[in-house]
């Protein structure tokens, strides 16, 4: 059964007719071709999937397109804005937040929301925060070192 939808996606609203099943995770990258946002575990356990609804983290792979009629969704292409990177995405450049990056995505989103609600976390605060999105390659430290720094130029250019 198909289902018409309308869902703002990084500022720009989209309409489509998409099946009652379809998981957003797969709307936003076989529909909507953005292919930032990645699937990594089929489980909603690794997090890799992460955006923003609402302004909120939520795992993609736990939501139907459906469910999102409506609402406002921002994805790792949606962090960036006139050709510069959002402060989380240079500190994880900066500070070696990333290995593979297949993560990444899926980390910036969550620690986004964190610092939303905790602009100054401490590094306890930071790894209970990442609690649920996991990284295989980089023991989370300078993942931790990342969002630390991104707090604190946020706080310089008053960004959130």
């Amino acid at each position: 059964m198909a289902n018409q939808i309308s869902v703002t996606v990084n500022g720009k609203t989209y309409h489509r007719e998409v099946e009652s099943r379809l998981l957003l995770v797969h709307y936003l990258r076989d529909v909507l071709r953005l292919t930032g946002t990645h699937v990594g575990c089929d489980t909603s356990s690794c997090g890799a999937c992460t955006v923003l609804l609402d302004g909120k983290a939520v795992k993609s792979c736990t939501l139907l397109a459906v469910q999102a009629d409506g609402c406002e969704v921002t994805t790792i292409e949606g962090m960036s804005a006139n050709g510069k990177l959002h402060p989380l995405q240079e500190s994880f450049a900066e500070e070696h937040g990333l290995q593979c990056g297949f993560c990444t995505p899926g980390m910036i989103m969550l620690a986004s929301d964190l610092l939303k609600n905790n602009p100054n976390p401490s590094e306890q605060e930071i790894r209970h925060g990442l609690e649920g999105n996991y990284c295989r390659c980089t023991g989370y430290h300078n993942i931790v070192k990342s969002i630390q720094s991104a707090a604190k130029k946020m706080e310089t250019l008053e960004v959130r």
